[in-house]
């Protein structure tokens, strides 16, 4: 009735042969004022502590303001039952459209509450639902960036490079570790993964792991930046000097990776853009119909720094 673009040409006849059968006439003067929120975008986060959600988050609201449009954002801390709540509470509140990097775990009723209102919602960082007609899905190339970093590592001599951090299983971590293990595959390097939790708890004891049960390892490519900020300090309490007895490339570039000392290296994802590029798509679904591709995928670049060169040379 609101001639949503995320309903089918055939569901909106049939809806509108019921109407004419039960005698239904649409108040759109009730309808309007059901839809003052119009132009409030519901952006739901999986984990806003998370400084690479967070820059995205804020990103995308900056982004969203200068077309004049509104966010109300969300934090779900990772928990599905968390999320369904919110979105089902922003619903009712009102909104044009969602964006949303979802948490894991199950999630059907969130989409399928989303589906049942009619509202256009996007998937970003992280794919969780398969009905990518209905709700679109954008993100990094994660595999090319993980493939750029383990060819710089190589190139800087690593006799043997470890995937560092990311849970078994999840889609984002078997992307990043793709990339890894089919550079190794082409240089015939044996591979090493250790996954876990992707926080710097983690990447500190990789770090004392790896020297204790691999001491052959001398580079690592780290699931995300606080991995790879973990893995620093546990660089720094075992004596290994990163930049010079052992590499590393975190993955993400959040802003503080180029202030630590020394400076990380990390696969650049342009969270800036990525919010800019998300704001555009879902303005234009919004006002222009256009219903974005069902699966698009942003570059990256690898921004290299002190971590990963043995000249310890930023460039």
């Amino acid at each position: 009735m609101r001639n949503s673009p995320a309903v089918r040409e055939d569901t909106r006849g049939e809806v509108r042969e019921a109407m004419a059968e039960i005698g239904y006439v649409y108040n759109r003067a009730a309808a309007n004022m059901r839809m003052s929120n119009a132009g409030l975008i519901g952006l739901v986060i999986n984990d806003l502590r998370n400084p690479f959600f967070a820059e995205f988050a804020t990103s995308l609201q900056m982004a969203l303001a200068e077309k004049g449009y509104s966010t109300v954002i969300a934090n779900t801390d990772e928990n599905a039952v968390l999320q369904d709540q919110v979105v089902n509470s922003i619903i009712e509140h009102g909104v044009s459209a969602f964006i949303i990097s979802p948490a894991y775990g199950d999630t059907g009723a969130t989409f399928d509450a989303i589906a049942r209102a009619g509202i256009p919602a996007m998937q970003m960082l992280r794919q969780v639902d398969d009905r990518l007609g209905l709700f679109p899905f954008t993100a990094p190339d994660y595999v090319s960036g993980s493939e750029e970093a383990t060819r710089h590592l190589i190139d800087m001599k690593a006799r043997r490079v470890a995937f560092v951090g990311g849970l078994d299983g999840r889609a984002v971590t078997e992307e990043r570790k793709a990339g890894y293990l089919s550079v190794l595959k082409e240089v015939g390097m044996e591979p090493l993964a250790i996954t876990g939790k992707a926080s710097r708890a983690f990447g500190r004891e990789a770090a004392k792991r790896l020297i204790k049960e691999h001491p052959d390892v001398d580079a690592a490519i780290c699931f995300n930046d606080l991995v790879a900020l973990g893995m620093l300090s546990g660089c720094y309490e075992t004596r290994r000097k990163v930049g010079q007895d052992f590499l590393i490339v975190g993955f993400d570039d959040i802003e503080d990776v180029a202030q630590t000392f020394p400076a990380l290296s990390s696969v650049r994802c342009d969270i800036a853009s990525i919010g800019a590029q998300a704001a555009n798509t879902v303005v234009n679904w919004l006002e222009n119909g256009q219903v974005p591709p069902p699966t698009s995928r942003t570059t990256v670049s690898l921004s290299i720094r002190q971590s990963s060169q043995s000249d310890a040379q930023e460039h």
